[in-house]
């Protein structure tokens, strides 16, 4: 397993990190990993079925044995959860929020620990989160850390949710943002905080191109 070579791209939420994850495992032809969408999904399996976010012994259980499948098709992904596809319904700003707090209980996070492993596979793995440089892919080749500050994350995010025709408030989605940067880096288990090599990248001026240039540029220098 160690010879297959592994992207890892972490970093807050809305600093970019999926969209150039799945770039760059498009154009390298490797597989791709959104950890986030697995907390995501957890937290929206347990409010499927009634499990509060703070049972951290059933959330682990239910971690065990999540009925969970990616799908990309026509460089779509597709989240199924049970079945079910729950794509869209965990983008939102509460579905993110509740993974958040999902995410933060030692149980779960070592519940899902081999099944992200799991994904490392030939020809290599692209993955982004928030600690997939410092715990879940430790020895990866490749590391990034993107991040961006919290008010330009949040008019992404306020211009992406106004494109699919859902209210928000941009000062509300500041507030939201640094609110879950504080709990993820704050968290006792694998806080959100850049690896030792890592190749940090602020966004916040920078456009997807430009980003997806550094980073290309990183792993084609094998």
């Amino acid at each position: 397993m160690s010879e297959i070579s592994v992207l890892t791209i972490d970093g807050p939420s809305g600093s970019g990190k999926g969209t150039i994850a799945q770039l760059v495992a498009k154009k390298l032809g490797w597989h791709y990993l959104d950890s986030g969408a697995i907390y995501r999904v957890l937290a929206q399996a347990a409010l499927k079925h009634h499990v509060a976010l703070d049972n951290e012994q059933q959330l682990a259980e239910m971690a065990k044995n999540l009925d969970l499948v990616f799908v990309i098709d026509n460089d779509v992904l597709t989240v199924l959860l049970e079945g079910g596809d729950v794509s869209n319904l965990i983008r939102s700003e509460q579905a993110g929020n509740a993974a958040s707090k999902v995410a933060a209980l030692p149980l779960v996070r070592a519940a899902l620990l081999e099944r992200q492993r799991a994904f490392r596979q030939l020809p290599g793995l692209v993955t982004d989160g928030r600690d997939m440089g410092t715990v879940v892919f430790p020895l990866a080749n490749h590391k990034v850390f993107l991040t961006a500050s919290a008010e330009v994350r949040a008019e992404r995010r306020y211009k992406q949710l106004k494109e699919k025709g859902i209210e928000c408030n941009l000062p509300a989605l500041i507030a939201e943002i640094s609110e879950r940067d504080e709990r993820d880096m704050q968290r006792q288990v694998a806080p959100l905080r850049p690896a030792d090599d890592a190749l940090q990248l602020d966004s916040s001026a920078m456009g997807i191109e430009a980003v997806f240039k550094h980073v290309s540029a990183l792993c084609t220098e094998v």
